[in-house]
């Protein structure tokens, strides 16, 4: 099928004044999108940790409001479940609504509010719930509040990216990297200090630092504001353009990838999940007399793609000067590829235990710099992919149910979290890495097709 080109609407260019030749409304919402991270990868590295070790313990969880409820509707749903099973499950959840909402979100902001006000409410939301965590009583509360925040907040963050450059300007890409490495940057510190703070002082004082930084981030977006493009008008009474062949094609052609960003994120969830528990009891933490705290090693999925994303963009622009550089799909590929390979390093641990039963410390540290390669190859690449294919007066939307790919695989990860304590660690992280593995295999044989359907070429933007 020869792809017929139509005219894409153009979207206002802003001059490059800021850093590295991009607009400074970028650094804007890197910003924001930087103190989220820390509030969220925060909450990441301790939650599992924390349900297990105190919260769900039967004299504190009965303190909790709705907790009897609320274990009662999963019991009647999963059957009965163990402290460990009853924390994966809660975790799968409050992660599958963390990223499912944004759909809704960026659906408000493109449709009822406007972005600015979405993100404002959903830092003012986030806020409240981390301070809601430092009581017992306010545990499911604070759950919530932070759901909803993030719906709000990270629906209508990415969404502006778009925004910031024309139709097919090749420094999308490049600006949805710097937008990660940020991210990624948040995702190094905030395990570190959070998880300091909750070793010395207690985990209700981990969250708080959450709290205070997303409140910074807040700031940080108001006064930097200005520097943003304005919102476009919402007029109920103006009919919006139908949608053009080619723009049909695009989303259908987006939703059968969407597979595909579930089998990964599948497998990129368990690190969030059960990962924290197969390193309290499977990994020798403990080196030179001092106990590494287990939140310390989440912020390697920070540190290395913070690294990772420049050399990574570097390379591509190399490869494009040469003509070389791969395709979006070949690139999702590879961060399958590349997953897969450093999540079957996991399931080779037990194999490398010491006579207590604990791999070395080197396994999980190797497994953070290989996977996150895999990462840069694959998360930024298909949001690019996502936001350069979808209509502009829908891209808030569109990029909500790229996201809602993580709600689907976390939901996921709190079913296999009941699988953990009756499969073999070995056994488990296998079926991980072929689920994400399997993923890649299914990339190369759609591309074609997909190539054919969407689009003749693929689009600068989109690489």
């Amino acid at each position: 099928m020869v792809a017929v080109h139509e005219p894409q609407p153009a979207t206002p260019q802003i001059p490059a004044t800021g850093p590295l030749g991009h607009p400074r409304g970028l650094w804007v919402l890197g910003g924001t999108e930087l103190w989220d991270r820390i509030s969220f990868h925060g909450m990441s590295a301790m939650l599992v940790l924390y349900m297990t070790g105190e919260l769900l313990q039967p004299q504190r969880a009965a303190h909790v409001m709705g907790f009897a409820a609320y274990r009662g509707a999963l019991e009647s749903v999963f059957g009965p479940l163990s402290q460990a099973q009853l924390a994966t499950q809660t975790f799968g959840l409050y992660f599958a609504a963390i990223t499912f909402l944004p759909i809704i979100g960026g659906w408000i902001g493109d449709k009822v509010t406007s972005r600015r006000v979405a993100v404002t409410m959903g830092a003012l939301l986030m806020t409240a719930g981390h301070f809601s965590m430092a009581f017992d009583r306010t545990f499911l509360l604070a759950l919530g509040l932070l759901a909803l925040g993030a719906g709000l907040l990270r629906g209508n963050l990415a969404p502006q990216i778009g925004s910031l450059y024309a139709a097919g300007d090749r420094r999308l890409a490049d600006a949805f990297q710097f937008y990660s490495f940020v991210a990624n940057l948040g995702g190094f510190i905030a395990p570190i200090v959070s998880g300091t703070v909750a070793k010395y002082y207690g985990w209700h004082a981990g969250f708080a630092v959450a709290g205070f930084g997303m409140l910074i981030g807040l700031v940080w977006y108001l006064v930097g504001s200005r520097h943003l493009p304005p919102e476009p008008e919402r007029n109920v009474a103006v009919p919006r353009p139908p949608l053009t062949p080619i723009q049909r094609r695009n989303l259908i052609g987006l939703f059968a990838l969407w597979p595909v960003a579930v089998a990964f994120w599948t497998a990129q969830a368990q690190i969030w999940n059960v990962y924290n528990l197969w390193v309290r009891d499977h990994i020798e933490m403990r080196v030179s007399g001092f106990d590494v705290p287990i939140p310390w090693l989440q912020s390697l999925d920070g540190l290395a793609p913070a690294i990772y994303a420049p050399l990574v963009v570097l390379l591509w622009r190399y490869q494009a000067q040469r003509h070389a550089e791969p395709d979006v799909f070949i690139k999702l590929f590879m961060g399958c590829g590349i997953f897969s390979l450093a999540t079957f390093l996991l399931a080779a641990a037990p194999y490398m235990a010491d006579h207590g039963g604990r791999g070395p410390l080197w396994i999980p540290v190797m497994f953070h710099l290989i996977s996150n390669l895999g990462v840069i190859y694959f998360v930024p690449v298909m949001r690019a992919f996502y936001a350069s294919r979808a209509p502009e007066h829908w891209r808030g939307t569109v990029l909500g149910i790229d996201t809602l790919a993580v709600s689907a695989a976390s939901l996921l990860s709190g079913t296999m979290g009941g699988w953990y304590e009756r499969m073999s660690p070995s056994q488990f992280w296998s079926l991980n890495g072929l689920i994400v593995g399997g993923a890649g295999v299914v990339v190369l044989l759609v591309q074609r097709p997909l190539r054919r359907w969407m689009d003749a070429e693929t689009p600068a933007s989109a690489r």
